[in-house]
């Protein structure tokens, strides 16, 4: 009999969660920065093994909301604890625990789901520093096992898996073995552009833009991808900073996001990108909803044993 379950990833933003999942997919499921919150979206994804399944569900970082965009990302990470079989917490382990942290693992104190905690970026760490930061997450909760890892180098990773795959419950696969993401095509566009937003635009501004897809036209005769996208920022300050001098940084945005999109779909892709200014685009639902951040009612949708 093989095992098979839910797996959530939970954790402070820029805990390295979207690279450990990367990681262990083996391929693009979720896109990555060193900026706090990018993941806005739970994101739902599945890997095979010899042994097992496990379907991983990514999560936004856990912080203070400030806004209704977060408002949403805290409770959809929140919620995804109530319907998986393991919880994995991943902790920066080049930072020094703070509030936030004690914060995060006080929500797993009346969770009777297994965890597992993560320390992640120990290439960034020296050993000799690895085992008080171990003592001291050891007073935090009651953790099944404590996984010391790299999710950049991949160091560390197939032990976690090893260990996720002993805690899950034995059953058979709820998904295809060719199934890897829940991530809609819509979705998977806009995240991407907005990756490239956040890698080459001023530090103030990630957490103030949104991409939204406003047309996706499938063209079969000339095998074309058109997509039109808007990128939304919150003042007019910020608009020439996506817009870049001449054009320069709009165009550099596009033609990145275009290729990833084109190795992404298999075909030739038409992107068009413009920019609004919405002020307040973070406390607007129609917004929200565009792109793909879930309502607090969302849950990951777990198959029936």
């Amino acid at each position: 009999m093989s095992r098979t379950g839910y797996v959530s990833l939970i954790g402070r933003p820029n805990a390295g969660k979207s690279t450990l999942l990367n990681r262990v997919i083996g391929e693009k499921v979720a896109i990555v920065s060193d900026k706090p919150q990018t993941t806005r979206n739970r994101i739902l994804a599945v890997k095979n093994y010899p042994e097992g399944q496990i379907v991983f569900v990514d999560t936004p970082g856990i912080h203070r909301p400030m806004h209704r965009l977060n408002v949403r990302m805290v409770d959809t990470a929140i919620e995804t604890l109530r319907d998986v079989d393991v919880v994995v917490l991943l902790f920066d382990a080049s930072t020094k625990p703070g509030h936030g942290d004690e914060f995060v693992s006080n929500l797993l104190t009346d969770l009777k789901t297994p965890a597992v905690l993560v320390l992640n970026k120990i290439d960034l760490v020296a050993k000799a520093k690895l085992l008080p930061l171990i003592e001291k997450a050891q007073e935090w909760h009651d953790f099944a096992a404590i996984v010391p890892l790299s999710a950049a180098t991949g160091d560390g990773v197939e032990r976690l898996e090893k260990v996720l795959l002993e805690l899950l419950p034995e059953g058979e696969p709820g998904f295809p073995q060719d199934y890897v993401t829940d991530q809609p095509e819509r979705t998977f566009v806009s995240e991407t552009v907005r990756e490239k937003v956040l890698q080459h635009t001023r530090a103030e501004l990630p957490f103030s833009t949104a991409v939204v897809v406003d047309e996706f036209n499938e063209e079969e005769r000339d095998r074309l991808l058109r997509l039109y996208c808007t990128i939304y920022v919150e003042t007019e300050s910020q608009k020439p900073i996506v817009i870049g001098r001449a054009g320069d940084m709009i165009k550099r945005i596009g033609t990145e996001a275009r290729q990833d999109l084109e190795k992404f779909f298999g075909t030739k892709v038409f992107l068009d990108l413009r920019v609004k200014v919405n002020p307040d685009w973070r406390d607007n639902d129609r917004v929200l909803d565009d792109i793909g951040v879930p309502r607090s009612s969302t849950r990951p949708a777990k198959r029936r044993r």
